[in-house]
């Protein structure tokens, strides 16, 4: 069920590299799910770039790509240049970025391309269980046998946690926020009325 072009060999392998075993699972389980609720939804669209924009979603996340931005950003400016650099047109990196880049913005990304939309529905599928009973139960049973979770909550809520200790200039605003605020005693994060009081007007 998984494209098997080089660049997606290539992207694949990059991801077993670089990535804990848990979280390349994670990367795959979202390719499989966005790709079975594309077809059911009869959606057309490039299985090659869906393949892609899943596999590569979390780069933000792993040591090689952490930088200083949100990790959706940092890991869709590494894809972005993978893909360019293993002969993806501009117009079709592009597309791959904006999966990245957005596949945690809710009410966003289901509304973009369908290569965009099904990068965020698969991963809201394996992370929060969106949808999964869109799936049959038993595909799900196989898909999470091929690619065990091993303790994905946990680790997940980890790296998580990771990102906001180090980068907490970047989680404003974010839902990155909400896991601060939920998983770090005494974490605070600018709201609405701090960014209101420190603007330099009145009214």
């Amino acid at each position: 069920m998984i494209p098997d072009s080089e660049i997606c060999k290539k992207a694949t392998q990059l991801v077993a590299e670089i990535s804990p075993t848990f979280l390349c699972n994670h990367c795959i389980r979202t390719f499989l799910f966005g790709d079975l609720l594309g077809k059911r939804d009869g959606l057309k669209y490039d299985r090659e770039l869906l393949y892609l924009g899943a596999i590569m979603h979390d780069l933000g996340l792993t040591e090689r790509f952490d930088g200083e931005q949100r990790f959706e950003v940092d890991g869709a400016d590494a894809a972005r240049a993978f893909v360019l650099a293993n002969g993806l047109p501009n117009e079709k990196a592009e597309v791959v970025w904006d999966a990245i880049a957005l596949h945690t913005s809710l009410g966003i990304a289901s509304r973009k391309q369908p290569e965009i939309a099904l990068v965020h529905l698969g991963a809201s599928a394996d992370v929060l269980g969106m949808r999964i009973s869109d799936i049959p139960s038993e595909t799900v049973e196989q898909a999470i046998e091929a690619y065990p979770r091993l303790g994905f909550n946990r680790a997940m809520t980890e790296l998580l946690v990771s990102q906001v200790k180090r980068k907490p200039q970047t989680v404003a605003f974010t839902w990155l926020a909400e896991v601060g605020r939920g998983c770090i005693h005494g974490f605070a994060s600018p709201n609405w009325s701090d960014m209101l009081k420190s603007s330099p007007f009145a009214e």
